[in-house]
């Protein structure tokens, strides 16, 4: 991963920073989401690896407007920041399979709050097939600033195998189509479909960066209960990527992104208590925090890269991060320290805060020692 990192010499300490990722992270103004569930709804069929009823814990309902008006009392007054914008989300189906009238009501229902001044805008989530130049044409009176479009997959045989109905080729055209239209895009993709590959995976990614949409989101397949997935799986026909190789590959998924300027805006499913209820999922590379665990995996290979370049060697490493990203580069449990510790054959390494660093960088300062002389 060491392409990935920006690593300069300076008085004998080894500065070391993420790609991409100026100074201060990644800084751009989040809304504020008024996520509006409609699951399933509109899909034409099932693919394998779906079951959001599990995900989300909401089963399947009518869409109609009073979905918005609940959503409204229940999450806007949880907004704590006024200069927040704030956005109503439509998630979970496939909001432009929906019939023409039930998109139109949901539409015109989340544009009420925003002449009142309450709402900043609206988002959506879609399928690629759904995306024409009619579709779009019955949007466009509505404040809509966002849609996301679920990719999964450039691979066709990978699209071919989880059912979804479509080939790469139809994903491409729809991006395209959204970006020219004027909105904000936003891609989905997973990890560890049946028939795909870790290769598979990144080649996936680069068709993803040559969209250049404005945002992505990574999700790792999981097998969840009654999902078509479940019974390939009960009978043997596919087996789950493990946790670390997910930990690994989404690391490099997340770099790849950065180092292109896209953003990345959530890596794995988001934890309730949908997902954590017992059997729920059957299997899979599924963790609360994902994301913390791909950032503290970064922050690992980021000094890695850093000891393995510093011009003193491998002697006794003082491993600086901003207070922030200190448990990142630590690691669950001292994972890191032990990980690094191991793959420099050295006794003594340390982890200290200084507010003075930027964020995503580390600088490493090391004095040389015996041990160090005898590895290079």
């Amino acid at each position: 991963m060491i392409e990935s990192f920006l690593i300069r010499h300076v008085d004998g300490r080894t500065l070391a920073a993420i790609d991409g990722l100026p100074p201060g992270g990644q800084k751009t103004a989040t809304p504020f989401i008024i996520p509006v569930f409609l699951p399933m709804s509109g899909c034409p069929h099932r693919c394998t690896f779906c079951n959001q009823t599990a995900i989300t814990g909401i089963r399947s309902r009518t869409p109609e407007r009073s979905l918005v008006e609940e959503a409204l009392k229940t999450f806007l007054p949880l907004k704590r920041h006024p200069s927040r914008p704030v956005q109503i989300a439509f998630y979970g189906g496939n909001f432009l399979g929906l019939p023409a009238p039930a998109v139109h009501e949901l539409l015109e229902a989340a544009a009420v709050p925003i002449t009142r001044g309450d709402v900043a805008s609206i988002r959506f989530s879609t399928r690629p097939d759904t995306i024409s130049s009619h579709t779009l044409a019955t949007v466009g009176d509505f404040p809509v600033e966002t849609i996301e479009l679920g990719v999964q997959s450039l691979n066709d045989r990978v699209l071919e195998l989880t059912r979804r109905g479509h080939d790469a080729a139809r994903t491409v055209q729809a991006a395209r189509m959204v970006k020219a239209a004027g909105y904000r895009l936003g891609l989905q993709m997973m990890t560890g479909l049946p028939g795909d590959t870790p290769a598979g995976t990144l080649q996936t990614a680069e068709g993803i960066m040559a969209l250049a949409p404005d945002f992505v989101r990574i999700y790792p397949t999981l097998v969840l209960k009654n999902s078509p997935l479940a019974g390939q799986f009960r009978h043997g026909a596919f087996t789950p990527a493990t946790m670390e190789a997910t930990i690994e590959l989404v690391s490099r998924l997340f770099l790849k992104f950065t180092a292109a300027g896209i953003r990345v805006i959530r890596m794995g499913l988001q934890a309730d208590d949908a997902l954590s209820s017992a059997g729920t999922i059957l299997a899979g590379p599924y963790h609360p925090a994902l994301g913390e665990q791909v950032y503290s995996r970064i922050f690992y290979h980021l000094a890695e890269a850093a000891i393995a370049l510093h011009p003193n060697g491998t002697g006794a490493p003082v491993i600086e991060v901003h207070p922030r990203h200190l448990s990142r580069m630590i690691g669950t449990g001292r994972a890191n320290i032990t990980r690094l510790k191991a793959r420099f054959q050295i006794e003594t390494l340390s982890v200290q805060a200084n507010p003075a660093m930027a964020p995503h960088h580390l600088e490493v300062d090391n004095a040389p020692s015996p041990i160090a002389s005898r590895l290079r």
